[in-house]
């Protein structure tokens, strides 16, 4: 009840526009002619929806996976009091309120083939084509740094009431190092990092500005192929755009969904 006056208006509205997606790519409203049920919109855009969506699950699950490794060791660092803990806190800080199109541009600036890595090492001429190349480096690696301190701040607050004290308790029954992460942190710590990285996964998938900047030019991400095509100057392509954009809604959900089922069959979770 605390929570349905902002849920409410915020599931009417994802709700009404998904369902004016789905009806403008399905030719329901359409902006010129008559309305008639049809999936030509998808059959149209079929060949660079495949690729887009083989690489926009590419670069969602190497962002997630990356944001997670490096989220949960700073976590378990800070939570554990390790040397250097106030550096490292200030250090995972530093990326959350950096808008992502700053934190983009700031990585393009970094992993260009004449940014400040490449001058450093002083190799411009055989430099890699990370940004804009044929692999998305680029955008994988500031997802990567831009998530990792959302998911650390998640799981370092979830591990900070709970974990030292199980700990404690484990290593006095002679529990090893080990052990206690096996037993004690890892189904504690569960939960939080599959919810961060499955949130993470999510915004990957859809955002568009850092694989606009960064990404490839071709193929092209599901987001930046639904943008080009959403503001063509060709009406008839609308349909199309709306048509990408509803398979990458269909994926994230899909995507959340197995999260949660994977969830409920942890012991942490019960």
């Amino acid at each position: 009840m605390l929570v349905a006056p902002a849920l409410v208006p915020t599931v009417a509205v994802l709700v009404a526009g998904l369902a004016a997606a789905l009806a403008q790519s399905l030719g329901l409203v359409p902006l010129v002619g008559r309305p008639e049920l049809s999936a030509q919109a998808y059959l149209d855009v079929r060949p660079d929806l495949l690729t887009a969506t083989g690489l926009s699950l590419g670069i969602a699950a190497a962002s997630s996976a990356l944001a997670a490794g490096v989220g949960l060791l700073t976590a378990l660092l800070v939570v554990r009091g390790a040397a250097g803990r106030r550096l490292l806190r200030f250090a995972s800080a530093v990326p959350i309120p950096v808008p992502h199109l700053v934190g983009a541009a700031s990585m393009g600036l970094l992993l260009s083939d004449s940014g400040l890595l490449a001058r450093l090492v002083g190799d411009q001429g055989s430099w890699p084509a990370l940004v804009h190349g044929p692999w998305p480096v680029a955008v994988v690696a500031a997802y990567a740094w831009k998530e990792s301190a959302f998911v650390a701040l998640v799981v370092a607050g979830a591990l900070a009431t709970r974990v030292a004290s199980y700990e404690e308790t484990a290593a006095v029954l002679g529990a090893g190092r080990w052990a206690r992460f096996r037993f004690v942190t890892w189904p504690l710590v569960t939960p939080p990092l599959a919810a961060a990285t499955a949130i993470t996964f999510v915004y990957t998938l859809g955002s568009y500005e850092v694989a606009w900047l960064l990404g490839p030019v071709h193929p092209e991400p599901l987001p930046v192929l639904a943008q080009r095509l959403f503001t063509s100057p060709d009406l008839t392509a609308r349909p199309q755009a709306l048509a990408v954009a509803v398979v990458t809604a269909a994926l994230a959900l899909a995507a959340t969904v197995a999260t949660l089922a994977a969830l409920r069959r942890t012991a942490t979770w019960r």
